[in-house]
Parts: C-alpha cells; sequence; structure tokens
C-alpha cells in the first residue's frame, strides 16, 4: 500500500471535479492536488453525462475562467440559443408558436460533448501537473475535524493507496459520498423525472419541413444548433446536438402530470412522443438502429443542508445540489460552487479562519439557487402556454442576464464588501422576481394561451440584445454598482410591460409592479 500527502484530494474527475482541479491550479500554482475518477479515460464520445447545453455563466467560466476557449471552438458546437415550440400533440411544427434568436447572440454558449470534454479535462489536468487517477475506486474515507487532516483509502490498477489531505473536495456526482455520508440531502419541493438518450445521428428539426417561409426566419437556418424544446403542458423535451455528430435527446416531467411509468425505457418513450410529439417521434423513429443508450431519472432535484465547512471540505456539482435543466443551468452553479470553494482555499492558505467566509459564500449561494429554482418549482403546468411561457422566458433571462450574470462576468461573486453594500437592490430583485413566478401561475390559470403560425424572435427586442451584448463589459466598482442599480430599475420596467400584457387578458390580474408602466419594452413581439 501507498501512502501521500496532498492539499486537495477531490473525490470524482467529471466535469465538476476536473474544473475545480484546472481552477485551483490556476489560482495555486503549486497547490498539490490528486483527483480521483472511478470511470476509466478516455470516456467514449457522446458518452452518457447530464448537461450537454451550457448557458452564458458556464460558457464564459470554461472559455475564461480556465482558459479553454480554443478547445471549445474547436471541439464543440457554438449553441444558437435555447428554442421553443408550443407543439404538444403537433405534427406541424411549423405552424406553432416559436420562441428564439434569428441570429447568434453576442456571447457564446456551447453544446458540449461531455465524453470529449472531460476526455479533454483530464488530459489538460495532467498537462497543468495535476495528479488525476482513473479507474480509481474511493474504498472508503475519513472527514477529519477541528484541523485534523482527511483520510481516503482508493483502489486502481497499481494496488491500494491511503493519502491524507488537507482539504476534501467532493465532486462526486450522484454518489454524494460526504451529502450521504452526513445526511444532508434537502427535498427541494421540485419533483420532476427525466428520460435521456443518444442517436448516433443528426435530428436536424430544419428539415421536419419544408416550408420556406418558417426556414428563412431564422439565419442561417441552423435551428439544429439550438437547445431545441419542445413544449407541453406538465413536460419538455430536448434536442441538443453533439460535436460528435450524435443527438441528444430528452423528455423532462412534472412528476404528478407525466409518470415516469409511462416512458421508463426507449419503446415507451418512442411511443409518448409519438403522442405528445409526432414530429420528434417520427424523426426519432426513422434513426432508431443508432440508439446509444438509454437512462431515466427519477426526482433528480435536490438540495444539501450544507456545502461549505471550517473543516476543510465541500461540495460541488451534483454532489451538493441540482436544479433543473431546464434553462441548463448545470455547469453555471458548478463555476459558481468551485468559485467559493477557491476562495475558501485561498483564504486558509493566506492563514485566515475561513469559518466566515463559509458561512457567507454559503448563504449567497443558496440565495442564488432558491432564486433560480423558484423559475422552475411549481412552474411546469405552465409550459405549454404558448402566451405565458414566452414572457415567462424573457423575464427570467432578464432575471439571469441582469443580477447573477453580472456578479460572476464581473468576478464579484466573492466581493462581500460589494454584496453587502448592494444587498437591498439585490433582495428587491430577488423579491421582484417571486412576484412574477407567481404572476405567471396565475396568468397561466386564467388564460390557455394557445399555439399559433408565429415567430416570437427575441432579437427584435434591442434592450434584450444589449443586455447579452454587455455582459463582457469590464466595470470599475463604480461602474459594476451603477450597472446593478439600472439593471433592478430595468428589471422593474420589464415586470411592468409583462403586467400589463397579462392584465389585458384578465383584468384580476395585478396592475403594474412599480406604477411606471413601461410596454414599448416588447413592442409588438409579445
Amino acid at each position: 500500500m501507498s501512502d501521500t500527502t496532498h492539499e486537495a484530494v477531490i473525490l470524482g474527475g467529471g466535469l465538476a471535479g476536473l474544473c475545480l482541479a484546472l481552477q485551483l491550479r490556476g489560482e495555486f500554482p503549486e497547490m498539490d492536488i490528486l483527483v480521483l475518477e472511478r470511470h476509466r479515460h478516455p470516456l467514449p464520445a457522446a458518452a452518457h453525462k447530464v448537461g450537454e447545453s451550457t448557458v452564458e455563466i458556464g460558457a464564459d467560466y470554461f472559455d475564461h475562467t480556465l482558459g479553454l476557449r480554443e478547445h471549445m471552438d474547436s471541439a464543440h458546437i457554438r449553441k444558437f440559443g435555447l428554442r421553443y415550440f408550443f407543439s404538444d400533440g403537433r405534427d406541424d411544427v411549423e405552424n406553432t408558436t416559436e420562441l428564439g434568436v434569428s441570429r447568434l447572440l453576442p456571447v457564446p454558449s456551447y453544446q458540449i460533448d461531455r465524453g470529449i470534454f472531460e476526455t479533454f479535462l483530464g488530459e489538460e489536468a495532467r498537462r497543468r501537473g495535476i495528479a488525476f487517477r482513473d479507474g480509481a475506486a474511493v474504498k472508503r474515507f475519513n472527514v477529519g475535524a477541528h484541523g485534523a487532516a482527511h483520510e481516503v483509502h482508493y483502489v486502481d490498477a497499481d494496488g491500494e493507496h491511503h493519502v491524507t489531505a488537507r482539504w476534501l473536495l467532493d465532486a462526486s456526482g450522484r454518489a454524494a459520498l460526504l451529502r450521504r455520508r452526513f445526511e444532508l440531502t434537502v427535498d427541494n419541493g421540485h419533483h420532476a423525472n427525466a428520460v435521456w438518450f443518444r442517436m448516433d445521428a443528426k435530428l436536424d428539426i430544419d428539415r421536419w419541413s419544408d416550408d420556406a417561409d418558417w426556414r428563412g426566419r431564422v439565419s442561417p437556418p441552423e435551428r439544429w444548433r439550438s437547445t431545441n424544446h419542445l413544449m407541453g403542458p406538465g413536460y419538455w423535451t430536448w434536442l441538443i446536438p453533439l460535436g460528435s455528430g450524435a443527438h441528444s435527446v430528452g423528455i423532462v416531467t412534472d412528476a404528478a402530470m407525466h409518470p415516469l411509468e409511462g416512458m421508463r425505457d426507449f419503446e415507451l418513450a418512442l411511443k409518448w412522443l409519438h403522442t405528445r410529439q409526432p414530429a420528434m417521434g417520427r424523426a426519432i423513429a426513422a434513426e432508431r438502429d443508432s440508439l446509444l443508450d438509454f437512462r431515466f431519472l427519477r426526482d433528480y432535484s435536490h438540495s444539501s443542508r450544507q456545502l461549505f465547512s471550517a473543516d476543510r471540505w465541500a461540495l460541488t456539482g451534483e454532489a451538493g445540489s441540482f436544479l433543473d435543466p431546464f434553462y441548463s443551468p448545470g455547469s453555471d452553479f458548478i463555476a459558481i460552487a468551485n468559485t467559493y470553494i477557491v476562495a475558501l482555499v485561498g483564504h486558509d492558505r493566506a492563514g485566515r479562519n475561513i469559518a466566515p467566509y463559509a458561512h457567507f459564500y454559503e448563504k449567497l449561494f443558496f440565495s442564488f439557487y432558491e432564486s433560480t429554482l423558484s423559475l422552475f418549482r411549481g412552474q411546469y403546468p405552465l409550459f405549454g402556454n404558448a402566451q405565458v411561457l414566452p414572457a415567462k422566458v424573457i423575464w427570467d433571462y432578464a432575471y439571469y442576464w441582469g443580477v447573477l450574470c453580472q456578479l460572476m462576468f464581473q468576478r464579484r461573486l466573492t466581493d462581500l464588501h460589494l454584496l453587502g453594500e448592494m444587498r437591498p437592490e439585490l433582495e428587491r430583485a430577488q423579491a421582484l422576481n417571486a412576484r412574477m413566478q407567481q404572476l405567471f401561475r396565475h396568468w397561466h390559470a386564467a388564460h390557455a394561451g394557445r399555439s399559433r403560425r408565429e415567430m416570437l424572435d427575441q432579437c427584435t427586442l434591442a434592450w434584450f440584445s444589449e443586455l447579452n451584448g454587455g455582459l463582457h463589459d469590464v466595470l470599475d466598482d463604480a461602474g459594476i454598482r451603477a450597472r446593478l442599480r439600472d439593471h433592478v430599475r430595468m428589471l422593474e420596467g420589464v415586470a411592468d410591460a409583462i403586467t400589463l400584457q397579462a392584465a389585458a387578458t384578465d383584468a384580476r390580474l395585478h396592475a403594474p409592479l412599480s406604477g411606471q408602466s413601461r410596454p414599448a419594452l416588447f413592442r409588438a413581439t409579445l
């Protein structure tokens, strides 16, 4: 048996663990890091992993924080935004309501082939001097307390190993080694199920219709590069292209509205699709011989009572918490958790007491988590509403780009002075978001929002495109404070415009929230 000592041992060398290792190495070049991953590398292309679609925070984290832009551009697909079709029971997607962009917005996001990406991350970790052990099974571990070191026993092809570490960082995914050890799992009240599978084929939604007008709405006509969502009451489905040439397909449902038993294998899922999304079902049936895998996951959303400890352990990725795949926030929250962990390690290396930092960082993480969870919890019934959901998507994006993205892109996530000073504005935005989510539920109850032949082009909203385009602006202290205040006022205007639109369908819905309506924000598009 070999014995070694490391400053940090990371349990799990998937997306969260390898990204954490690279971020730690970038911040502390001399740090001794050991990553233990049970799967052997290289992984197969189109590996069956959760989280192939990224949005702006995750993409920026890969591009700039980790310095992987060249790999992202060369090995993965630049995403054509998130796109939504209100096509429940419809075979003619060209005659339904479509929400999306007609051209790429300025800030990139990606469709990621997780097999290709994680294999690259493992190779990159080794290139940067990180001890990455694949094919390593953790047999047991002891968590040190009150300053004591942590211990891990693992087995790989070279035999059994015993290691000690100052930091024990759990990125073990749904194995959740530390969360299970300390019984930290929390039911967050969001109960949804998912099935997903990969086809070794390109499922090109642009070819589902020969309608020239429909094809011409998007330039270039490459809807297939989007994360395509086909929507219905209580569910949504996804189509995500992968850089390997495969396509990822998923069905995500409110557990109470669409039982998992009706789709828990490929044949059942295909039968379900033939009923709920016939065009999608037909496209998949035509390529059924290319099926690569199939998986289902019951009640996938969860939280944890604790993420960061003064005893120098922490959780990241699904080992800690998971929200929902809608809007693709998984890599965002990996970036957020990893950034807080790296900051805690930095405080520890500087000789500071990390207990207060662990407390405040955890409170901030859970604040962001709960605000984002509110976008999904209790909202699945309205997902088939072709009037309410498009307005909700605009709001949710504006809230995301206007607040959380600003803190991440400006590298202010750990700036406790800024966050303390801006707390009234941030709490105002959070409360406004909670009221808007309630409004969407009430609006849906009052109005069915039937799908019709139309394109709701987000690019026609100039303020919306500008909000995205400003994410990479470099701001000084005064600039970030002014921008956050401006964005809270902007959100109040967006809320008023949506509230007026809702009130036009049912006068019982609330009056404008700020008393200063700005309906021109949406022009005629929504």
